[in-house]
């Protein structure tokens, strides 16, 4: 590997790991914040929604903006628009305002919800590169991010310091790891000319949306995605309320779903490499339903606490697994990294907020019997990401 290939992604680990020490720097607190709010559940989907619509257009928008203007500057107006939220959020808090929290919560699902899908983009051009699987690493710095995020929310709530505050810092941290690696990620990945791109408008653009596997794997991508993503809203809410945790516990229960999801990204290229990416994604999938049905129907602390590290560990490497196989399933591969983790992305930030409703009318820990669904769905599909598994050699070829 040569050095702007290794520093390339070293740079992509770091804006991997910061939008995890936001996400987390905000679950981490959300007790805290709904009690500052004095927000009911049904009230804090609502607060969510504003998650849901910031992400929904940086999602919807980041594909044609690569397309057009390369990763680089998608990742970076991304990453600008994650880090300013916090101070947002925090302000929020501090305030007692619903609007200026939802308004935080949606300027960063702008900036992930198109910082994260060009950032899988960069990534998949990096395992193109280098011939090996380097997305799960890649998705292991953002669950670090989130386990350091968590670990620090545990202390600032314990402490009972300010969410304002905390959430400031995280911003100030975050900038300045930012502002170093930004210019290290070269301009032009996954841009296509302009003849290209009119060429596309008519066939090949359906083309990819008619492939029927790939349709498969944006299943799988969408089911883990919704996992990973209602754990980070609403796990800490699930174990003070639905289990009847303190909120220091509930946030230390979520470090430990973090903290799992880490383990197996951080780990799972060693079970990639000798069981492959089916046998991975269904051992991970059925790993995440069992951890799920114990969260849902054991009335047991310990029990719960200790099924969340069957979520995490579940829920780790389906996402960045399924991201490598749409990368070669077929031509144009920044196109299908983009639809599938754009299906993965409205799971992630577009699901919690419409569990919120169904918490508030059917209870929280039932309502994840829809995510439960879900991710047992994604272990019957799991062959779907294995139909190219002996063509690896063609990918380290291709790059």
């Amino acid at each position: 590997m040569d050095r702007l290939t290794q520093r390339r992604r070293r740079a992509l680990y770091v804006l991997f790991f910061l939008p995890g020490l936001a996400i987390a720097s905000w679950v981490t607190r959300t007790p805290s914040i709904r009690d500052l709010l004095g927000a009911s559940t049904a009230e804090m989907g609502v607060v969510l929604f504003g998650l849901s619509v910031g992400s929904m257009a940086g999602i919807l928008g980041s594909g044609p903006l690569v397309a057009r203007f390369g990763a680089r500057p998608v990742i970076i107006v991304g990453t600008v628009g994650v880090v300013a939220s916090m101070p947002v959020i925090g302000l929020g808090g501090a305030l007692a305002s619903s609007p200026l929290v939802a308004a935080g919560l949606c300027l960063f699902g702008l900036g992930m919800g198109g910082g994260e899908v060009a950032l899988n983009i960069e990534g998949a051009d990096v395992e193109r590169i280098i011939g090996r699987a380097v997305l799960p690493t890649m998705h292991g710095f953002f669950s670090l991010g989130t386990t350091i995020g968590a670990m620090l929310g545990i202390g600032f709530t314990a402490a009972d310091f300010p969410v304002a505050w905390h959430l400031l810092g995280v911003g100030v941290v975050a900038l300045s790891a930012f502002a170093v690696v930004a210019g290290r990620l070269p301009s032009g990945v996954g841009k296509q000319p302009k003849r290209s791109r009119a060429e596309r408008a008519g066939s090949p653009k359906p083309g990819v949306w008619r492939d029927s596997r790939l349709a498969l794997i944006g299943v799988i991508v969408l089911a883990m995605a919704l996992a990973e993503g209602t754990a980070n809203d609403w796990l800490p809410l699930v174990m003070v309320d639905g289990h009847g945790f303190v909120p220091a516990l509930g946030s230390a229960i979520y470090a430990v779903f973090a903290a799992s999801m880490t383990v197996g990204r951080f780990v799972g290229g060693f079970f990639l490499e000798r069981a492959g990416r089916a046998a991975v994604v269904r051992a991970s999938a059925l790993a995440g339903t069992l951890g799920l049905a114990l969260v849902i129907f054991v009335d047991n602390q310990v029990a719960a606490g200790a099924a969340v590290v069957l979520w995490g560990l579940g829920t780790s490497l389906g996402f960045p697994v399924a991201l490598s196989a749409a990368g070669d399933s077929g031509e144009n591969p920044a196109a299908r990294v983009s639809l599938v983790a754009t299906a993965g992305y409205c799971a992630f930030l577009v699901g919690p907020p419409v569990l919120g409703f169904l918490g508030e009318e059917f209870g929280l820990r039932n309502a994840l019997i829809v995510v439960l669904g879900f991710v047992a769905l994604a272990a019957v599909l799991a062959p779907a990401v294995a139909k190219r598994e002996r063509s690896a050699p063609e990918r380290v070829r291709a790059g």
